[in-house]
């Protein structure tokens, strides 16, 4: 099956950025004009249907309180794309489900957004960023029991087109759960989920759902494996490289030095993600202890940060050093494909690029720029790109 490519951008208010400390959660609203968050979200919407217009598809992810995403609410923007596009597949990657008050209010929007694009709706399921527990008010150490009773009773609700039926669960109670109007896709559409480790990426494989992995490098061969291997022990089956996405930034440029100015603004992604305070980035519980014992131990920056020469990436990393760690793909459509094709080996295959074509500082003549060059000159070859690729290759361990 031939690759697909997603559009996606965390829509940023970027001209808050030069304001010093914090850009998530303490960060105050005076440093936010609504009608310049206006305009950049309309561009935004802009640069979505251009994505459509040239064959790629579409995703959209939600944040909360911060200046680094202004996407608050993925089923409103669902629901313009749903209305405006023609063909695109739509992405939400993800709804945080866990901080949501009432699951069947998302099966709603996703079923009302699925009728609306004519069943080209995909909804990704995640427990959102730890900083974000702080908006919700949620107990960060039963966040993982509460996104999974949310899981079931979504699925349940998008998947029930008979009698009405009544939910009575630890979280979450109703007595009356029934959609108007339903999904059109059945029994719901496709389901992502997110995964860093092998053991998140099994449970996804077992569920049957789709994987991608974000911003990793290498690590995503460890993922995809422990995807691919659950399947098969799951399901009977090979795994088909479809169920498999990695996001990453792209840039591309009819030369080198052009696509190297795109990525050079584009870096400011990387650099903002850090700004948001230590005691918000891993509320006690959050994450297990298994998993902070492995990272504490590494006595360096997480895994996903390395270099190939297995140095950790430096903390004013240049664009060189985040192409080197493979979190970003830049040069000319020939470099970029070379780029893609050595990871796509390197991972054992994988069907889905969401790759962030706009990001950051890069405004909206170089981000169209991008997204054509990409769109006529790299994506017809990504989609020639087969599962042998990965025999040339060693399987991994995990």
């Amino acid at each position: 099956m031939a690759m697909k490519v997603f559009q996606f951008s965390e829509q940023a208010y970027h001209p808050a950025w030069d304001v010093p400390g914090d850009l998530r959660i303490t960060f105050p609203a005076r440093h936010c004009d609504p009608v310049i968050a206006g305009k950049l979200l309309n561009r935004y919407l802009d640069e979505y249907l251009l994505a459509d217009d040239l064959g790629l598809d579409i995703m959209i992810n939600e944040h909360h309180a911060s200046a680094t995403c202004m996407s608050t609410v993925c089923s409103m923007t669902l629901g313009i794309l749903a209305r405006q596009t023609r063909r695109a597949r739509l992405l939400a990657l993800g709804i945080p489900i866990s901080h949501r008050s009432d699951p069947v209010r998302v099966a709603e929007e996703i079923a009302m957004a699925d009728c609306l694009s004519g069943g080209r709706l995909e909804l990704g399921m995640v427990k959102a960023a730890g900083y974000e527990i702080f908006m919700s008010n949620q107990n960060p150490a039963r966040l993982d029991q509460r996104f999974w009773e949310a899981h079931d009773l979504i699925i349940a609700a998008l998947s029930n087109t008979d009698e009405v039926f009544s939910w009575e669960g630890e979280n979450f109670q109703l007595r009356n759960v029934s959609l108007w109007p339903t999904s059109i896709q059945r029994p719901h559409p496709p389901i992502w989920m997110t995964a860093s480790t092998a053991a998140s990426a099994a449970k996804i494989a077992a569920l049957g759902y789709h994987c991608a992995t974000f911003l990793c490098g290498a690590t995503a061969r460890t993922v995809f494996d422990a995807y691919r291997a659950s399947y098969l022990k799951t399901h009977g089956r090979e795994a088909p490289d479809d169920k498999l996405g990695y996001l990453a930034l792209v840039a591309v440029g009819s030369t080198t030095q052009e696509a190297m100015r795109k990525a050079e603004l584009m870096k400011g992604y990387f650099v903002t993600a850090e700004r948001v305070g230590a005691q918000f980035r891993n509320p006690a519980g959050f994450t297990s202890a298994a998993e902070n014992a492995r990272v504490m131990g590494l006595q360096i920056r997480p895994a996903r940060t390395l270099l190939k020469d297995g140095r950790p990436l430096p903390r004013d990393a240049s664009v060189e050093n985040y192409i080197d760690a493979q979190l970003l793909f830049a040069g000319t459509p020939d470099e970029v494909f070379a780029q893609l094709k050595e990871f796509y080996a390197e991972t054992g295959g994988f069907g889905n690029l969401l790759m962030m074509g706009q990001a950051a500082l890069l405004d909206h003549a170089d981000t169209v720029d991008n997204l054509t060059l990409f769109a006529n000159e790299v994506y017809p070859r990504l989609r020639e790109l087969k599962q042998d690729s990965r025999e040339r290759l060693p399987a991994a361990t995990f």
